[in-house]
């Protein structure tokens, strides 16, 4: 049975779905206003793979992520550069795209919602906050009253209201009837980007947008919610307050958080300055690299993040290679009878099997899953060294080698880079008999065309034909 360690209630649980055999998902995607960095990475990347895993599982799963495009960060970097919120939005959305693309986030099926297309779903779900006496109206702005939600508020973050109020660093304003009161509505002031509502011109708090969104792709009640440790409070807190008074049900059912991502000891942040752009470490490690670096530690514990932990990571994953490569090579030889089965190899993939699923299944524990494929990787190596392996050996070589690459390609999302020697034989030798073969074709001279191919297929090389050309694949 899967477990999520559920914020929420501060435990592993049973995973449940609402549905059998599916899984609805929304994680807080970047507010787009510059490019990202390698702690905007981490939850990108890991909940990509919980959703890849889901899917290994045999769920159908329904994954939202948004975009945050209105933001006071993003309007004052529209003034600073003399261009309007649509322009800033447009070029960090395109940004994030092009870094994302190089660690496998698997866009396929993915909703990606944007705040400034959902302002109409926004207002509605405030002037039901107001009209049920969640909400108020002051001077154009629009506010959460916390204190009409009093008995559940701080119920993810472990705090009361009273905890909140004397211990928490929150803006005090005249026109609130609490320093703790968030922002549903804002005003719009002089030069800034507006909408009109209700409530006369303005544009949406942070939070409110995530209970629209939500709503709207995935109902009032929704399996996960997930999101850095840094969101759970206000963002996440304040999220839960007004969709359950706002839409009804009970929103997110399990709420999963991933740790910080720490420069020296010292979590990174941009009000620090110690932070590195994803495009930055891009330029240095390949984002297969990058993504297997941070999935080789379990979500929920800080990273530390440094060029040498990197190139260990690149060392790990070149061992998985090198030995996939190996496999492949093995295969492309021929059987001897009467050689090794292979038996033991047989018995740790079974094994590997078994723990990579029970390792994902204890919360997604990918630091235990990729053990048990170095586990496997171990065992293949030591089977390669035989000289001669009898035909089910070459049938356990070529389920070891298949497996890995499910796991690391499909499940985990990590791309293996693998070059194979086909014997003596060249690429370019290859493609010089497909030439001849497609000429015998033309000429309906079945036998070589057949002739050929079978040889080919001998050497562990398969070829199929297509309306155009003819591919090959080891």
């Amino acid at each position: 049975m899967l477990k999520i360690y559920n914020t929420l209630k501060g435990e592993l649980e049973i995973f449940k779905p609402l549905k059998e055999g599916e899984v609805s998902m929304y994680v807080c995607g970047p507010t787009v206003y510059n490019y990202i960095h390698i702690g905007n990475a981490r939850p990108a990347i890991f909940f990509d793979t919980v959703r890849r895993y889901f899917e290994f599982r045999g769920y159908k799963v329904k994954y939202v992520q948004n975009f945050t495009d209105v933001d006071d960060k993003m309007i004052k970097k529209a003034n600073e550069e003399g261009v309007t919120l649509q322009d800033i939005a447009k070029k960090y959305i395109d940004a994030y795209f092009e870094d994302t693309s190089k660690v496998n986030l698997k866009e396929e099926g993915m909703i990606r919602p944007k705040a400034t297309e959902h302002i109409g779903e926004m207002i509605k779900i405030i002037k039901t906050l107001i009209e049920k006496g969640y909400a108020y109206e002051s001077q154009g702005d629009v506010y959460f009253d916390i204190n009409s939600y009093k008995k559940e508020y701080g119920e993810l973050s472990g705090q009361s209201i009273d905890d909140l109020k004397s211990g928490a660093r929150i803006d005090v304003s005249e026109i609130k009837k609490d320093p703790l009161d968030f922002a549903l509505w804002k005003k719009a002031k002089d030069g800034e980007p507006y909408w009109n509502s209700p409530w006369g011109k303005g544009r949406p708090g942070w939070h409110i947008e995530c209970s629209a969104m939500s709503n709207k792709y995935l109902g009032a009640t929704f399996d996960i919610h997930g999101g850095g440790q840094d969101l759970i409070f206000p963002h996440h807190e304040n999220e839960i307050a007004q969709s359950k008074c706002g839409t009804g049900g009970d929103f997110a059912r399990y709420w999963i958080h991933n740790g910080y991502i720490n420069i020296k000891g010292e979590k990174m942040s941009k009000s620090l300055g110690n932070f590195f752009l994803l495009r930055e470490v891009l330029e240095q490690f390949e984002g297969r690299v990058v993504r297997f670096f941070i999935l080789s530690s379990h979500y929920r514990k800080p990273i530390d993040f440094s060029d040498n932990e990197l190139i260990q990571s690149k060392a790990g994953l070149e061992r998985i290679e090198n030995a996939v490569a190996r496999g492949k090579e093995k295969l492309t030889s021929k059987p001897i009878e009467g050689g090794v089965d292979l038996t033991d190899l047989k018995v740790v993939l079974d094994s590997s099997k078994d723990k990579f699923v029970k390792c994902m299944d204890e919360d997604f524990n990918t630091a235990g899953g990729i053990g048990a494929v170095f586990e496997l990787v171990k065992e293949l190596n030591k089977a390669l060294e035989e000289e001669k392996i009898s035909k089910a050996g070459f049938e356990v070589i070529e389920d070891t080698v298949d497996y890995i690459r499910v796991v690391m390609e499909e499940v985990l999302g990590v791309l293996l880079k693998v070059e194979v020697q086909v014997g003596d034989m060249t690429t370019e030798l290859i493609e010089f008999l497909l030439e001849l073969r497609r000429e015998a074709r033309d000429n309906k001279d079945w036998a070589f065309s057949d002739k050929v191919r079978d040889r080919l297929l001998e050497m562990g090389i398969k070829i199929k034909d297509g309306k155009e050309k003819t591919t090959w694949s080891i």
